[in-house]
C-alpha cells in the first residue's frame, strides 16, 4: 500500500472531524442557546460536512479494502465521522495498525 492512500485519508479524517465539531456547535447554539445568526452557520457547515463526508467514506473505504479489513472494523471506521470527536481516535489507532503494511519507496536510479 502506497503512503498518499493513508495521507489522504487521514486529512479527510481531520477535515470531516473539525467540520462535525462546528456542526454540532452551530446545533447547540441554534436549538438550545437560541442564538440569531447560527442558522446559516449551522446550514453553510452541515452542506460541507455532508459532501466532505461522502469523500471520506470513499477514501477510508478504499484504505480498508487495501488493508484488507474485516467488515466490522471497516463499518466502525465508516462510522466514525458521524460521532463527534470518534474520528480523531478511529484515525490515530488506524494509522498506528496501518503503518507497517505501507511500501518503502524504491529509489531511483539515475
Amino acid at each position: 500500500m502506497k503512503q498518499s492512500v493513508l495521507t489522504r485519508y487521514r486529512a479527510l479524517a481531520y477535515i470531516t472531524g473539525v467540520l462535525l465539531i462546528l456542526l454540532t456547535a452551530g446545533v447547540i447554539a441554534k436549538y438550545v442557546l437560541d442564538i440569531s445568526g447560527a442558522s446559516g452557520f449551522t446550514s453553510a457547515v452541515g452542506i460541507a460536512h455532508g459532501w466532505l463526508y461522502v469523500v471520506y467514506l470513499v477514501l477510508a473505504f478504499d484504505l480498508g479494502t487495501k488493508a484488507k479489513w474485516p467488515m466490522g472494523r471497516l463499518a466502525w471506521v465508516l462510522l466514525a465521522g458521524t460521532i463527534p470527536t470518534a474520528v480523531f481516535f478511529v484515525e490515530r489507532k488506524v494509522s498506528r495498525d496501518v503503518a507497517p503494511l505501507i511500501e518503502a519507496p524504491e529509489p531511483v536510479s539515475a
